[in-house]
């Protein structure tokens, strides 16, 4: 009780104010910062420093240390006598422990004070193990100037960590903490070795060191010179200290070797880009197979200020681009409602309110889904997301560790497909590098206490495998023009993106050992003409994937073939599952249970005139024959119309047969703005909304009905505007042949 009363009265000294230490995965210093006193003093535990030091400044300062309890009775005795007889200071008496209560409470040296020092040093005493208050020793001594501790010594004036010293090294640095201005290295190199000399001699005499280590010793040229701190990471570093305040020491998983060739590919392709306007770039490398990140690069220059070197590309939320349609695709797969050989639709398309076209305002009718993801086709990839739904997509997203996402959900809509949101190169690596782990996500490890393991399956084995047999193949439209070191890359699966208005350049790839990310553009959100993720961001990308091999040990990984895949024959013309008149026949992964099994239905038998011009429908049809059966195209009604607006050949059926009397049932209108079912919200009364359908090609032209009164006649091809009351709508179109169709839209 009375003990505690004490402590209570006298709290304990301060412990030592430790700046941060930021550490590679083999433990090299990669940054710091300076303590609350503006002192380089690093923490440094004793098991990281040489063996021999710890002997070093104990035998010199302290060599009864581990015999007393703060006090040395007998060094206290001896002084007293030789100040009483000298009739001056001679000796202080000194431990350890005293001089650590003086170096974390500063005082003047007065007998009053050494008494007080005396009393903490047996607080100390009472309250620490003697490794512990050897701990606080190490860590607080003073080397000159701001450096405290034997971790910034060793790192500023010898460039290494205090594990790796000499026997000279170590001597040298035990007498410097007394004399820290008389054995100045800035101006006193000659005295200092002398000093040292003369200490290693002691020490052998003593009894600590052999005599080989003597000598070898003393033949030790004296190197040392004040360097400043290592500063490998900054962005990292400033990201991981704001992470972790109360941590004195941060280590992470940075492969030097692999962050400092890194930063020089960066650095001297930006000094290129910065001639057409693009003057930022970032990078993030992942080692999948234990998801650490080993190479993390900001900025194209951290002391770049007239760029904005300072802002960490790693973290800054841009758009997306095109880099989210794989997983869009991958959904696609595992829902069934894709495999890579089905043909899919790139037509002109409204979505409500929203018209997306292609980058370069193209549309090509009919494509696989292969070569919809390899050219990056917008419309495909939105027609995509509303099949399989934008929640689908954002719960995938948040999965896979896109905390940005979580914030933004509630506004996102199709414009997601193609980067209508914000997300950081962080979040969008480690998406790909999910895709490399049989589509499953593991949280990314800064450091080496971040162990999560937990794990989740955004997608399945098979679609993530079918995402890499289309994103690793080398014949791409993606694949940069004016990349000459395409015969060296190495077997990556990778895709591109470009925002909106040219502000970002996205190229990320992986294999089974690494996955990279690469952000090129402007920090200002400037956008750039020759701005694109093909010819901007890939070239860096497969010179930071080369970087990561040695000479030709370049990586032939082939993506293991998940044991739940397999391969059908399918309509070359369909991609679906043959039919009788199917005559040409291609290989297609699908996954069995979960594939769509769709029978192809790209041609249809019509009875027709002995001379084509006209077909029969059933009621028609002459029972004394006169007629032949024949195949013709049966495209969809959105493909049949890009066919006529486009004026392109196919193989369409004649008109039906003019005499017959039985009006027969085709395909109706379909109509696609508005949207069936949609909630439109105007400011202004007057808007109009347009009013569009699809139609057969014997259609010539159409009427218009709202709320069932009749509101023009449309010749085909011809656009109509109306404008709606508040409120529920019905909106019906009837064509020439008497089909109809109708949807409902609430305007408000």
């Amino acid at each position: 009780m009375s003990w505690g009363i004490i402590h209570f009265l006298f709290p304990y000294p301060e412990k030592v104010k430790y700046g941060k230490v930021i550490l590679s995965k083999n433990n090299e210093v990669i940054g710091a910062t300076l303590n609350t006193s503006d002192k380089w003093c690093l923490y440094s535990s004793l098991e990281d420093v040489d063996p021999f030091f710890i002997k070093a400044i104990t035998q010199k300062e302290d060599k009864w240390f581990y015999y007393h309890f703060g006090i040395n009775p007998i060094s206290v005795f001896r002084a007293v006598f030789y100040n009483l007889t000298s009739q001056k200071r001679v000796s202080g008496a000194s431990t350890i422990t005293m001089q650590v209560v003086r170096l974390l409470e500063p005082k003047e040296r007065t007998y009053l004070n050494k008494l007080k020092e005396a009393f903490r040093a047996y607080q100390l005493e009472c309250t620490y193990s003697k490794d512990e208050i050897l701990e606080m020793y190490i860590n607080s001594i003073p080397f000159g100037g701001n450096i405290e501790g034997i971790k910034a010594a060793t790192v500023l004036y010898l460039q290494k960590n205090p594990n790796a010293l000499s026997t000279a090294e170590s001597s040298m640095l035990s007498i410097i903490p007394n004399r820290p201005t008389s054995l100045s290295i800035q101006h006193q190199k000659e005295f200092l070795k002398s000093e040292r000399d003369k200490w290693i001699v002691r020490y052998y005499e003593e009894g600590i060191i052999s005599d080989d280590e003597k000598y070898s010793a003393l033949l030790e040229p004296l190197h040392i010179k004040r360097e400043n701190m290592p500063r490998t990471t900054p962005h990292l570093n400033r990201r991981l200290i704001n992470k972790y305040p109360l941590d004195k020491v941060i280590k992470t998983n940075i492969d030097v070797g692999k962050q400092i060739k890194a930063e020089k590919i960066i650095s001297k392709y930006s000094r290129r880009q910065s001639g057409l306007g693009i003057y930022n770039a970032a990078a993030l490398i992942i080692d999948n197979k234990t998801n650490n990140v080993i190479a993390y690069i900001g900025s194209q220059d951290y002391d770049d200020d007239q760029n904005a070197g300072q802002i960490d590309g790693n973290l800054a939320l841009r758009s997306p681009g095109s880099t989210l349609k794989p997983l869009i695709y991958a959904l696609g797969f595992d829902r069934g409602i894709l495999t890579p050989k089905l043909q899919i639709l790139d037509v002109r398309h409204d979505f409500g309110s929203y018209s997306p076209v292609n980058y370069d305002e193209q549309f090509r009718g009919e494509v696989t889904v292969t070569e919809a993801l390899k050219q990056s086709l917008n419309i495909p990839a939105v027609s995509i997301l509303e099949k399989i739904g934008t929640p689908a997509l954002i719960n995938s997203l948040k999965n896979a560790g896109f905390n940005t996402i979580k914030r933004q959900e509630k506004r996102l809509g199709l414009s997601l497909a193609l980067g209508g949101c914000g997300v950081n190169l962080t979040e969008l690596t480690g998406l790909y590098a999910a895709f490399a782990q049989e589509g499953s996500y593991t949280p990314l490890h800064f450091t080496s206490a971040e162990i999560d393991s937990s794990k989740h399956q955004i997608v399945t084995p098979e679609s993530a495998y079918m995402i890499y047999e289309i994103l690793s193949q080398l014949k791409r439209p993606d694949f940069p023009n004016n990349y000459q070191n395409s015969f060296h890359a190495p077997p990556i699966a990778w895709k591109t993106g470009t925002s909106y208005g040219r502000r970002d350049a996205w190229s990320v790839g992986y294999n089974k050992e690494y996955t990279v990310g690469v952000w090129c553009g402007n920090f200002n959100n400037i956008g750039v003409p020759g701005l694109t993720g093909a010819e901007t961001a890939t070239p860096l990308l497969f010179s930071l994937f080369q970087s990561l091999y040695t000479g030709n040990n370049i990586s032939k990984w082939e993506y293991d073939i998940p044991e739940h895949i397999f391969e059908r024959e399918v309509c070359a013309t369909s991609g679906k599952v043959p039919n009788i008149f199917c005559d040409h026949l291609v290989s297609d992964t699908f996954i069995p249970g979960v594939s769509h099994t769709e029978k192809c239905t790209h041609l249809k038998n019509y009875f027709v005139s002995t001379d084509s011009s006209f077909y029969y429908c059933h009621d028609c049809l002459p029972k004394e024959g006169g007629y032949i059966k024949k195949q013709y195209a049966n495209p969809s009604v959105e493909l049949m119309t890009f066919y006529l607006e486009n004026n392109l050949p196919f193989n369409a059926p004649p008109q039906h047969n003019p005499k017959c009397r039985t009006s027969i049932t085709g395909v109706a209108p379909q109509i696609i703005s508005p949207v069936e079912g949609r909630e439109y919200i105007i400011t202004d009364k007057s808007t109009e909304l347009e009013m569009k359908a699809h139609l057969s090609p014997d259609v010539a032209y159409t009427y218009w009905y709202v709320n069932d009164h009749f509101i023009k006649k449309v010749e085909r091809g011809q656009s109509l505007f109306h404008q709606f009351k508040f409120g529920q709508n019905k909106i019906s179109c009837t064509d020439d042949k008497g089909r109809n169709a109708e949807i409902y839209i609430f305007v408000k």
